[in-house]
C-alpha cells in the first residue's frame, strides 16, 4: 500500500510572506493555485516570441483602454495568485497593487508544454472567479482559444481560430488578434530535409 502524501496548503499571505522573507525568490517562477505553490513550467523560445508579439500586439490596440500586465502575480482569492502570461487590466487599476478580479477584463494564456494545466486548472479558475475572458494561445496545435459567456463560474463559449483566421475581444473589441501574426511562420519540417 502505497503511503499517503500530505500536502499543506498556503494562502495568499502566507505565499506572499515566503518572497518577502526571502524563502520564496520574487523571480522564481511558481505560482499558488488552490493554495498549492505550483512551479511554472520552463519557458521556450516560441512562448517566449509569442508572449512578446502578444504584449507588442496588444500595446498598438489597446493601450488607450486597458493595461497590460506581462507575467505578473493577480489575486484571485484567499488560495489563489496565479501569474498569466498577459492580463488585461482596466487603465484605473492602481500601480501600487495586485490586480485583483475586478481589475481584470481578460487574462492569455501562451501554453506549449503547459497547455494541459492552462486548460483545465488555469482557464477554469478563472471562470469561477469571475473574469470575463479568458484566451488560450495553444503553440503546439496552432490554435488561439477564446473563452466567454460565464455561467455560473464556467465558459458557455470556446471560439477557435487557426491559421489564416483572426479573432477579436468581447470585452475589448479593438483587440483583434491574427492568427498567423501572433504564431510566427509556420515551420514545414520537410523544407529542411
Amino acid at each position: 500500500m502505497a503511503p499517503q502524501v500530505e500536502r499543506r496548503r498556503f494562502t495568499v499571505d502566507a505565499f506572499e510572506r515566503m518572497v518577502d522573507a526571502g524563502i520564496l525568490g520574487e523571480d522564481e517562477r511558481v505560482e499558488l493555485i488552490a493554495g498549492e505553490i505550483v512551479h511554472m513550467s520552463p519557458i521556450g523560445g516560441s512562448h517566449i516570441g509569442c508572449v512578446n508579439t502578444l504584449s507588442d500586439t496588444l500595446n498598438a490596440s489597446i493601450r488607450d483602454i486597458a493595461l497590460i500586465s506581462v507575467q505578473n502575480s493577480m489575486y484571485l482569492s484567499s488560495s489563489d495568485q496565479p501569474q498569466p502570461d498577459l492580463t488585461l487590466l482596466r487603465r484605473d487599476t492602481l500601480r501600487t497593487i495586485v490586480p485583483r478580479v475586478e481589475h481584470v477584463l481578460a487574462v492569455i494564456e501562451a501554453a506549449g508544454s503547459s497547455r494541459a494545466f492552462d486548460r483545465g486548472v488555469k482557464l477554469p479558475l478563472y471562470a469561477a472567479a469571475g473574469i470575463p475572458e479568458s484566451w488560450l494561445v495553444d503553440l503546439i496545435a496552432g490554435i488561439i482559444e477564446r473563452h466567454t459567456e460565464l455561467v455560473d463560474g464556467i465558459y458557455r463559449n470556446v471560439v477557435f481560430a487557426r491559421r489564416g483566421e483572426s479573432i477579436s475581444s468581447t470585452v475589448l473589441p479593438s483587440m483583434l488578434l491574427v492568427v498567423d501574426d501572433i504564431l510566427g511562420p509556420e515551420i514545414n519540417d520537410t523544407a529542411s530535409s
